[in-house]
């Protein structure tokens, strides 16, 4: 293999990897507030023994997506050197404030969130878990905002020739507020709300299968089913959204999503299938004219198909590889819908312990916002080729002119290595934590809770 693929190869690998637990964070993040936020409205014990082992869990998942998230900025420089030089202005002023706005104010406040339970007051304490919460959403915030850069670029011009061209921020707020970003954000913290749900949901559904920590079990899932519902519906209309962006301010990626090669009013809208990239042509179910009215809300209205939008081959990324990963991103969305419905319905109607194949089932739900979220961000990513920056600057013309291949291929095993250390250690301490279950000792009666409030004053 080339530099160029081994060099994506190898980038693939650490952020696929890593993008398994800042969503987690996001979400657990949002859960600990409600958590704590019921427990200091309603006083009842079990929200406080909820509150404190889903810290655990969090806290968790924050340390190794730090471990694993630092590789990448590194890798901007040794791989991508030419791509770091040429937007650099641009792309690490947003890292920059995700450094300051995020990392710093979620690592400050998680100090108090882990250690301050007998130490601050409740008001304190909630107030710290909302500021933990808080920055888990401006990392991503910031990390979209530097990638929808990528995307849709504004805000900037460039200054310099040849080799010292270099793109300068000319306007930061339209370079946060690009055409991509608001879409592109909505939608990742949807995925990121889910994943922290289903985790809370997936947990729970096994504690009641196997009729342990029975309260506590049932106070999360009803928390963990109305998030994991409220962002699934949320994450419906986030996607359409988002596919009207990208339908507006990237048409070849629209095109490669759908397959669709020819400009086309009352365009279809294929369910699955296979693309013919020899023949352009795709195979499979189609609805008459839903894609044109998703993506401009009138069945009359073209869609740009890939022989307009990119006539040449060159410029197209790979088509059926597009078209396959955003199809399981939208079926895996749907079947979260599905879940969180049964879920919520059967829990209203007190049934649930009556069906266990649907226990099972939310047991197994865990993985299906990591999957959806690995597949949108690989389209998403996919899509955009052969450009590193859109319309600016090529894959093929960001990497670095002294990495050589053998270099990057000790690198792929070292990580490769590395990586599967800290998820076999990740899994071995969540499992941990789940089969220890909460502690008896956080059912703080009500009695010494008031103690403890007197003494913190």
């Amino acid at each position: 293999m080339d530099v160029l693929t081994l060099s994506r190869i190898q980038f693939t690998l650490t952020i696929s990897f890593h993008y398994l637990y800042p969503p987690l964070s996001i979400g657990l993040g949002l859960i600990l507030v409600i958590m704590e936020g019921m427990w200091l409205k309603t006083h009842k014990p079990v929200y406080h023994q909820m509150a404190r082992f889903w810290t655990k869990i969090f806290a968790l998942t924050f340390a190794i997506g730090v471990a694993t998230g630092i590789v990448m900025e590194f890798e901007f420089g040794t791989n991508w050197a030419t791509y770091s030089r040429y937007v650099g202005d641009v792309f690490g002023s947003a890292l920059a404030a995700e450094g300051i706005f995020a990392f710093f104010l979620e690592s400050g406040f998680l100090a108090v969130l882990l250690f301050g339970w007998d130490k601050v007051g409740r008001k304190v304490h909630f107030f710290a878990a909302c500021m933990v919460c808080l920055g888990a959403h401006f990392s991503a915030i910031w990390i979209v905002v530097a990638n929808s850069f990528m995307q849709t670029p504004s805000g900037f011009h460039i200054v310099g020739e040849g080799m010292k061209a270099r793109a300068e921020i000319t306007d930061f707020w339209a370079m946060v507020f690009s055409p991509s970003s608001v879409d592109r954000l909505a939608h990742t913290l949807c995925g990121a709300w889910q994943s922290g749900a289903f985790l809370v949901v997936s947990v729970s559904a096994w504690y009641l299968l196997k009729k342990k920590h029975e309260e506590f079990a049932l106070t999360s899932l009803r928390i963990g089913l109305i998030v994991g519902l409220t962002a699934s519906l949320l994450q419906l209309v986030t996607g359409h959204t988002s596919a009207q962006g990208v339908a507006k301010n990237q048409p070849v990626k629209l095109a490669a999503f759908e397959g669709l090669y020819r400009t086309t009013p009352n365009a279809p809208l294929t369910l699955f299938g296979w693309v013919d990239e020899k023949n352009e042509k795709v195979i499979g179910p189609q609805i008459p004219g839903m894609l044109s009215f998703l993506a401009h809300n009138s069945a009359r209205i073209p869609v740009t198909g890939l022989n307009d939008a990119a006539p040449d081959s060159k410029d197209r990324p790979p088509v059926n590889f597009t078209f396959q990963l955003f199809h399981l991103m939208v079926a895996i969305g749907f079947g979260m819908i599905l879940i969180s419905i049964l879920g919520f319905l059967y829990f209203w109607h007190g049934s649930l312990f009556e069906n266990r194949w649907l226990l099972w089932l939310l047991v197994l739900s865990v993985l299906g916002p990591q999957l959806a979220n690995q597949a949108g961000w690989f389209a998403a990513e996919v899509g955009r080729q052969p450009w590193i920056v859109q319309g600016l600057l090529r894959t093929s013309e960001g990497l670095s002119a002294v990495v050589k291949a053998n270099m990057v291929v000790t690198s792929i095993l070292l990580f490769g290595a590395v990586y599967l250390l800290l998820f076999a250690v990740f899994v071995y301490l969540l499992n941990d934590k789940i089969q220890h279950g909460p502690d008896a000792a956080d059912l703080i009666p009500a009695g010494k809770l008031a103690l403890a409030e007197r003494k913190n004053r």
